[in-house]
């Protein structure tokens, strides 16, 4: 049977005109394939625009065109509520809007963990990965090996632990399966002396904050590494001063680093450093600390950062006269501000902890008793509904300081 190719072109290209939010799947299909007088039978143009503003001047010429709207919220997965945001076709004279686009993309887990808590590697010389459930208050299990016996900080993505310093080395090991870590990246110095690490799901990096190279050099480095791909960390930005021995706290938007020590010798401080997650930016000074100290633990809820422990040096005793601080300090993420004294760990204990965070409830892990450096392997957790004391909930399967905390 014969028919006339022209009519045929004709007839479907007569269609573009009819599209609309109703028009049904078969009918878009077919308009996709319509002839236009700029690129040729079959080739529609597709472009994606960030308002309708912005999209092309519509004419006869582009008849036939396809173009996407898409305006992204401020996290990459999220809506921005643009009614506006759709598929369009250009029907010679104008912009038909005929499929709606404004639905959330799936987000990212929370950096609070749900299942279990992590405590890996360790001061004197321990490569343990220790695994926790949130669920009980059960004894710790050993269930891998960082790569070298480190101290380190900690960060934590849906799928996997991290820990960075001291040395350059980026460990990762597996949230899925209990197995050892290995060696994905480096950051850009030997670190010696730990600083902080952050979290960001949402934007898909871990940090590493400040630390102490050798011999004995505070730094104020930013450095970020990514969690798709396993490669070396870059410089991103600076905090508001170099500093080590410090704790780190993650929101959804913003890295924290509080407390520290800055200097040789060191001068604690008591300064809660904030810097967006969105754009390498430097640190900003948001508030203060109830004490400046150093080598606390950092545990994060979804409204408020947590400082506890550490301990601090007094000098009407002696230069290196040092005491230990069982203060709990918490601190709003919704606006800058000091943080306040809310409760108290089970012991005067909790000096080069680790901290780890579960969605209820925050945990100081391992860590030296007092001034004299008794090594522990007590697990103390408070809660994060209610401002009460922490509680001696379970142990480690090794005595440690300066190990780094994770969570899935």
């Amino acid at each position: 049977m014969a028919f006339i190719l022209s009519n045929l072109l004709s007839t479907l290209d007569s269609s573009i005109g009819l599209l609309d939010s109703s028009s049904d799947l078969l009918e878009v299909l077919q308009a996709l394939n319509v002839t236009n007088s700029t690129k040729g039978y079959g080739k529609s143009q597709k472009r994606t625009y960030d308002t309708v503003a912005s999209l092309p001047t519509a004419t006869s010429a582009m008849r036939g065109f396809f173009a996407t709207v898409e305006t992204v919220g401020e996290m990459p997965w999220e809506a921005s509520g643009n009614a506006d945001n759709g598929l369009y076709v250009c029907n010679g004279s104008d912009w038909t809007l005929i499929q709606g686009l404004d639905s959330a993309g799936t987000p990212p887990l929370p950096f609070q963990g749900s299942t279990s808590g992590y405590t890996s590697g360790g001061f004197p010389s321990f490569n343990i990965i220790d695994k926790f459930p949130f669920a009980t208050d059960a004894n710790a299990t050993d269930v891998g090996d960082l790569t070298t016996s480190r101290n380190s900080v900690g960060q934590s993505s849906e799928n996997h632990g991290y820990c960075s310093g001291a040395g350059n080395i980026i460990d990762k090991f597996s949230f899925a399966t209990d197995a050892n870590a290995t060696d994905v990246g480096d950051l850009l110095a030997a670190i010696d002396i730990i600083g902080a690490g952050q979290s960001s799901n949402g934007w898909g990096f871990g940090y590493h904050s400040g630390g102490r190279t050798s011999p004995g050099t505070s730094q104020n480095v930013i450095e970020k590494f990514a969690f798709a791909t396993d490669a070396n960390a870059t410089d991103v930005s600076d905090l508001t001063a170099a500093r080590h021995i410090s704790t780190g706290q993650s929101s959804y938007d913003n890295g924290y680093v509080s407390a520290g020590a800055e200097g040789s010798p060191a001068i604690l401080s008591n300064v809660i450093d904030k810097f967006p997650f969105a754009t390498d930016a430097n640190a900003t000074d948001v508030g203060n600390l109830t004490v400046a100290r150093e080598g606390p633990s950092g545990q994060s809820s979804s409204t408020h950062g947590y400082t506890c422990g550490g301990h601090q040096r007094y000098t009407r005793y002696s230069p290196d006269g040092i005491i230990a601080t069982d203060t709990i300090d918490k601190f709003p993420f919704a606006a800058d501000g000091n943080a306040t004294s809310v409760g108290v760990l089970s012991g005067t204990r909790a000096t080069y902890s680790a901290g780890t965070s579960s969605t209820a409830n925050g945990y100081a892990t391992a860590g030296a008793t007092d001034q004299y450096g008794y090594v522990i392997n007590h697990v103390d957790k408070f809660s994060f509904s209610s401002d009460a004391n922490a509680t001696d909930v379970l142990n480690l399967t090794a005595t440690r300081t300066f190990a780094a905390g994770q969570q899935i």
